[in-house]
């Protein structure tokens, strides 16, 4: 009796914990959701305005990038067709910025620059379909000054703490998309899904 009584109990406690980090994760999807609506409003009034104010930015190849981003600020809008999604790039990789977008890693250029770009994500956003991308498709980046597009060429599952997937890939402008992995993790997930794609076409100005 006491066993049965035992058994009922941890059952109890186990599907309290469950629900309450079911609840958790609701609520942190929510919170991301809404950041990230707030953020891709932000972006597209940014290129907006800087579209109205050079209405023909034109730029190709051998053109300097003359623009800076402070950290946390909106910076453009990565759309990923398969996808349908359009997620606001937000300049920085902390965990306060990763709450509003898909984060661009400082350490690596910008679009249009011949280097890595590296664009990071929690994978409670579109980020956690991901793996249903598949070779030849594509990424589509929006910033002030053009558009870019990236075809996907490669696919990998890395360490959490592998940083050799941040490198210089100059001449070539390559784009990085990185999440964590797996994806349906519940905490602290042990692997980073990172997906690479090099840029197709020259820019087509905003």
């Amino acid at each position: 009796m006491r066993i049965g009584k035992s058994i009922f109990l941890i059952a109890a406690i186990l599907l309290l914990f469950g629900s309450v980090l079911v609840f958790i994760s609701i609520s942190d999807i929510y919170k991301l959701e809404k950041n990230k609506d707030i953020s891709l409003i932000e972006a597209k009034e940014k290129i907006q305005i800087i579209e109205k104010d050079s209405p023909q930015p034109m730029l190709n190849k051998e053109q300097k990038i003359e623009y800076s981003f402070k950290k946390g600020e909106a910076i453009g809008i990565l759309e990923i067709p398969r996808l349908q999604a359009k997620l606001p790039i937000i300049e920085g990789t902390s965990e306060y910025e990763l709450e509003k977008g898909v984060g661009h890693y400082s350490g690596t250029v910008l679009p249009g620059q011949p280097d890595q770009i590296l664009l990071s994500g929690h994978r409670e956003t579109v980020f956690r379909q991901l793996g249903e991308l598949e070779m030849g498709d594509i990424f589509q980046v929006i910033m002030p000054y053009g558009t870019f597009r990236y075809e996907i060429t490669h696919a990998q599952i890395v360490e959490a703490d592998d940083s050799t997937v941040i490198k210089s890939t100059a001449p070539t402008e390559t784009l990085t998309v990185s999440t964590c992995y797996p994806f349906s993790y519940i905490g602290d997930a042990p692997y980073r899904y990172v997906l690479t794609a090099n840029r197709i076409d020259n820019p087509v100005t905003n």
